[in-house]
């Protein structure tokens, strides 16, 4: 049935399709249909940061930025859903075209550009999900708020989401706002870490509760600069790091009519940098903290592979618009056998 409907999607242009698709969710999930899309999921109970998932798969931000459609994406088995990126204020985010299918590759190449209806928005609807299961929350900067005064924004969304999120994500990976990833290397993200962690211990003391961050990291980093991230996140006492985000690299989808488009390429062409990023945090933090692998995840044992490099959660988006909610109970039964065998 999704293989059906999924082409006939692909017949729109893509964010065209993108959010016919998620409102078609939404009224399916209102009639009670949507069991007829979502495969039986077994519980595969996890803890991570403190918290309690029904099972390790959960749906990567960027699908849902302005939490609009909560309450039908958690009707789908995901085992929690992290929301946004969402920016202090709104923005309109790129020019249009700014996504693009790669089908051939299971791809998609996006420049979105943290489009978003702002904080107000995002948390007015948070306020009014039926949806009960692990939420988490993504923040960024906006586009017109320059790097050296990066902290206000990223200490403005952390304090806004803070008593409406199970976990909040700092994003400083995506490479569709200018000059983001360079927060992700030397003084620049040590500083930002640590105003982070000092907004989160202020609105703990503020919301009597802890609620658990991590960053998202980018793929295309070096071994040194794995090692950096690795130790500055251990040092500032953050509570998980998510591997990754799309990547600028085109060596995968070489000779692809859309390869020379800008912005991130997300799919299974980001599967082996993923990987390699995972294993390296890995190697440098051991259980120290925990690793969500996200990337390149379109079947079973793209999911597995992350599980078994460290990984304790991982997280889908460009296979499950692939895929559709099969993903998910594949993945999930995926990592069951990883874990039967540990």
């Amino acid at each position: 049935m999704y293989g059906v409907i999924r082409n006939l999607l692909f017949r729109l242009p893509p964010e065209q399709a993108h959010n016919l698709a998620l409102n078609g969710l939404d009224v399916a999930n209102r009639m009670g249909l949507l069991s007829a899309f979502t495969p039986k999921i077994e519980a595969l109970p996890v803890n991570v940061m403190g918290l309690d998932f029904p099972n390790p798969v959960g749906l990567a931000a960027g699908l849902d930025k302005n939490a609009d459609h909560l309450d039908a994406l958690g009707a789908l088995g995901f085992g929690f859903i992290e929301v946004g990126t969402v920016t202090p204020l709104a923005q309109p985010g790129n020019p249009k075209p700014r996504m693009f299918r790669l089908p051939e590759h299971q791809a998609i190449i996006n420049r979105m550009g943290f489009n978003n209806e702002g904080l107000d928005h995002l948390l007015n609807r948070v306020e009014r999900r039926k949806y009960s299961g692990v939420l988490g929350i993504n923040v960024g900067k906006n586009k017109n708020t320059p790097n050296e005064e990066s902290e206000s924004d990223y200490r403005k969304g952390i304090h806004a989401v803070y008593d409406h999120a199970d976990y909040i994500t700092v994003n400083v990976s995506s490479p569709n706002t200018p000059g983001l990833r360079d927060l992700q290397f030397g003084d620049s993200l040590k500083g930002l870490l640590e105003a982070i962690k000092d907004e989160q211990s202020k609105c703990e003391s503020e919301f009597g509760r802890y609620v658990p961050v991590a960053v998202k990291i980018a793929p295309d980093m070096d071994d040194d600069g794995i090692r950096f991230v690795a130790n500055a996140l251990r040092e500032t006492g953050l509570d998980g790091v998510i591997a990754t985000n799309t990547t600028i690299d085109r060596e995968a989808v070489t000779g692809h009519r859309h390869a020379g488009e800008a912005g991130g390429l997300s799919g299974a062409p980001v599967r082996a940098p993923s990987l390699r990023v995972i294993e390296g945090l890995y190697a440098e933090l051991g259980e120290s903290l925990p690793i969500i692998g996200v990337g390149g995840i379109t079947d079973g044992e793209s999911a597995a592979e992350k599980i078994r490099a460290g990984a304790k959660l991982v997280q889908i988006y460009t296979g499950f618009i692939y895929r559709g909610p099969e993903l998910i109970r594949e993945a999930v039964e995926a990592i069951r056998e990883v874990k039967k065998g540990a």
